[in-house]
C-alpha cells in the first residue's frame, strides 16, 4: 500500500472511531426537557446527576406545548415541567400515553397585582390576565372563584374556560393570554395569574401574591409536578435515578431559594402518580 493510501486509510479509520465514540457518548446522555432551564436548581441538578454517574443534557423549551411532543418524537428522553393535570389533558387530546415516573413538587398558582396587595384593588381594576393553556387556565379560574373574584356557572368543572364564567355575578372579567405573557400583563399594570416558573422573568416576589390556591389540599393532587417519560421507558433505571437526584438535599436547597419558599416537595412514585393520572384522564374523557 502506498503512503498516500495508508494515510487515507488512517484518516478514514480515525473518523470512524471518532464517529462511534460520539455516538457512544450521545447514547449515554439523558436529554431532559424543561421550560425553566435558567433557574438555579437545574445547574445544581446537573452537577448532582454527574456525581451519580449520570450525564444530563438540558433541552430548553419556550412553549408549554413543545416538551411532550418532543418526548413522543424521541428528541428527548424525559421532561420535567408539567403537573399531572397538564399531562392528562395532553394524553387525552393527543392520544398519547406519556407516563409520570416520580413526583417533584406542587407549586401554588397565584394572583399578582403590581404595587397592590389587596383583593379590593383587583376588583377595582376589573380585569385579570390568566394563562390560556387549558389546564392552567382552569386552575386559575378555580383559584379566582375561591378568592371570590368571579363566579363559575358550574363549580364541578375540571377545567373551566372563560366561557364558563358567570359574568353577571363576577367582580372581574378574565383575559386569557399565553402563559409567558402574563408577566407582561403584570408589568403593564393588569392583575395577572402567573406560574412560578415565570416569576423570575419579571423580578416578581412570590410573597407579594394577592391570592393563591392551597398546595396542601387534597384537591391539589392534579397539580403535582413530575418527571415524565414514554410508557416503554418508565422502568428505565437511569431515568428513575433522576427523581432521586431531584430530591437530594442540594437540589432541594436550590429549589427553596429559587422559589423563595413557595415550592412544596412531594414524594410519590410512578405507580401512585399513574393512579392519579388515570383518574384525571377518565374525568376529562367523561366531560367530552
Amino acid at each position: 500500500m502506498s503512503l498516500r493510501k495508508k494515510a487515507a486509510a488512517t484518516i478514514v479509520a480515525a473518523a470512524a472511531a471518532f464517529s462511534l465514540a460520539a455516538c457512544g457518548d450521545d447514547a449515554d446522555t439523558i436529554k431532559v426537557g424543561t421550560t425553566d432551564q435558567g433557574q438555579e436548581q437545574w445547574q445544581v441538578f446537573e452537577q448532582e446527576a454527574k456525581a451519580q454517574g449520570l450525564n444530563v443534557e438540558l433541552v430548553p423549551f419556550s412553549d408549554y406545548s413543545l416538551p411532550n411532543r418532543a418526548l413522543q418524537d424521541g428528541q428527548i428522553d424525559v421532561n420535567n415541567f408539567q403537573h399531572l393535570m397538564f399531562l392528562a389533558d395532553y394524553n387525552v387530546n393527543s392520544d398519547a400515553d406519556l407516563t409520570p415516573i416520580g413526583a417533584t413538587e406542587i407549586i401554588p398558582l397565584a394572583l399578582y397585582f403590581k404595587d397592590h396587595s389587596e383583593l379590593k384593588d383587583v376588583e377595582e381594576a376589573g380585569e385579570v390576565a390568566i394563562p390560556n393553556d387549558p389546564t392552567n387556565q382552569g386552575r386559575a379560574l378555580h383559584m379566582l372563584a375561591g378568592a371570590g373574584l368571579l363566579k363559575l356557572k358550574d363549580d364541578s368543572l375540571l377545567s373551566p374556560t372563560p366561557a364558563d364564567v358567570d359574568t353577571d355575578k363576577s367582580k372581574v372579567k378574565v383575559v386569557a393570554v399565553d402563559a409567558a405573557q402574563t408577566v407582561t400583563s403584570y408589568q403593564d399594570g393588569t392583575p395577572a395569574v402567573i406560574n412560578n416558573s415565570f416569576l423570575s422573568n419579571g423580578n416578581i416576589d412570590p410573597k407579594s401574591a394577592v391570592a393563591q390556591d392551597d398546595p396542601n389540599s387534597p384537591a391539589a393532587e392534579p397539580f403535582i409536578n413530575a418527571f415524565v417519560t414514554t410508557k416503554e421507558h418508565k422502568d428505565d433505571e437511569n431515568l428513575n435515578k433522576l427523581v432521586d437526584v431531584w430530591h437530594s438535599q442540594k437540589v432541594q436547597e436550590a429549589i427553596e431559594h429559587q422559589s423563595k419558599g413557595t415550592s412544596v416537595e412531594v414524594k410519590k412514585d410512578g405507580k401512585e402518580l399513574e393512579g392519579i393520572l388515570t383518574g384525571i384522564e377518565d374525568k376529562i374523557k367523561g366531560s367530552k
